[in-house]
């Protein structure tokens, strides 16, 4: 089953600070997450409900969501490695994360 992919205001900011190569292989990464893109996994612990995208060192957090029987993925959050699980659950601690995802 094909999903369509969301990108809330966070990833499109992050995507548009990187350079252009990098930019050019997260975007086919993005493009190919609607079709089943094998560099997706969901996430553990406190991050269980979600799932990433990796595209090199970047890495995007969405959630999957059935509306009137579509398949969304809705990517809220984008980073490198080294920090996006941190600053994720930071934001569900604080209580943040559904601004974000809106």
């Amino acid at each position: 089953m094909k999903a369509k992919v969301v990108l809330r205001r966070q990833v499109h900011d992050f995507i548009g600070s990187l350079a252009p190569e990098p930019r050019r292989k997260l975007w086919a990464a993005i493009k190919q997450l609607g079709d089943g893109n094998k560099s997706v996994i969901q996430l553990e612990g406190k991050l269980h409900p979600y799932w990433r995208l990796r595209s090199g060192r970047i890495r995007i957090v969405f959630e999957e969501q059935f509306i009137r029987g579509e398949r969304l993925r809705v990517c809220f959050f984008a980073d490198y490695r080294a920090t996006v699980y941190k600053v994720v659950e930071q934001i569900i601690a604080s209580g943040l994360l559904d601004e974000l995802k809106n």
